[in-house]
């Protein structure tokens, strides 16, 4: 069994232009926001994003390197619209199949499963099938002869997610409340990436938690990358809440001057950047 130990710059080396990139979380929540950094500090662009979104969508979006977006939700949470999202939709900047969070989950699970597509009931007598319309119905080949969704599988080429612990082979491990879908995201990608806020010794994982807890397993991840403070200013219960001071100047922050304040550097001299604002606010 190998060390799958890498650096975030690391991870982007190994991603290109034009491919489909999963990132897990949820809206504000355990975002992989220090890869999305490393990722914006790339020349990739052309990018396919499935997310159920937040600010890595809204980065990605407002630095223009989103060409398409697949998502149920694009939201901070607390700021219900992210807004820099918002203002790329708005100017018809990129792409967008918006599809119920159920037929969002099946997608990923028909990749997970290498299937074609997934039947599912979301979507039917609603404006899903108006706004998406690539999508297509089957009837259930048995007595019944139900009409369904045929939800396509969301398969990518790279996913991006990050836990509260992980080993150096892969296995990841979450503590806060909520799964999301991070260990579908694996499944579902050709490669997955693993940002996690401390790296521990295998048998560390279940030392102190329940065997469920270890959501990723090793054999979906390809790299491993240890981010103290990766997700910021995203939460990452229970190691850390969202940064709500920080994510309301983000929100409020035109994007052009964002990025030159907090993302010109590399990821220290954005914790730096980080930090000295929340002294100035404090």
């Amino acid at each position: 069994m190998s060390d799958k130990t890498m650096t975030a710059d690391q991870v982007v080396s190994r991603l290109r232009s034009g491919m489909t990139l999963g990132v897990g979380g949820w809206g504000s929540r355990r975002k992989p926001m220090a890869l999305v950094r490393a990722l914006l500090r790339s020349r990739i662009t052309d990018l396919t994003v499935v997310s159920c979104g937040g600010p890595d969508v809204g980065m990605l979006a407002a630095a223009g390197r989103v060409r398409k977006l697949v998502t149920a939700f694009v939201t901070l949470d607390s700021i219900p619209l992210e807004p820099h999202y918002r203002a790329a939709r708005e100017s018809g900047a990129l792409e967008l199949m918006e599809i119920d969070e159920a037929m969002f989950l099946w997608g990923l699970r028909a990749a997970a499963n290498r299937l074609p597509f997934l039947p599912v009931r979301a979507g039917l007598g609603s404006d899903v099938m108006r706004v998406n319309p690539g999508l297509r119905t089957v009837t259930s080949p048995y007595g019944d002869t139900e009409t369904f969704v045929a939800v396509p599988a969301l398969r990518m080429d790279a996913a991006l997610v990050h836990v509260n612990r992980a080993d150096r082979l892969g296995n990841g491990q979450y503590l806060g409340p909520d799964p999301y879908f991070d260990d579908l995201f694996c499944e579902a990608a050709d490669e997955a990436y693993l940002s996690c806020e401390r790296l521990v010794a295998t048998a560390e994982l279940t030392k102190e938690a329940a065997p469920q807890t270890l959501l990723v397993k090793r054999h979906t991840v390809t790299g491993v990358v240890e981010t103290p403070g990766g997700a910021h200013f995203t939460s990452c219960a229970p190691d850390y809440g969202r940064d709500e001071a920080f994510q309301k100047q983000y929100a409020t922050t035109p994007w052009p001057e964002f990025s030159e304040r907090f993302l010109a550097g590399d990821e220290q001299a954005y914790r730096s950047a980080a930090q000295m604002r929340q002294r100035e606010w404090s």
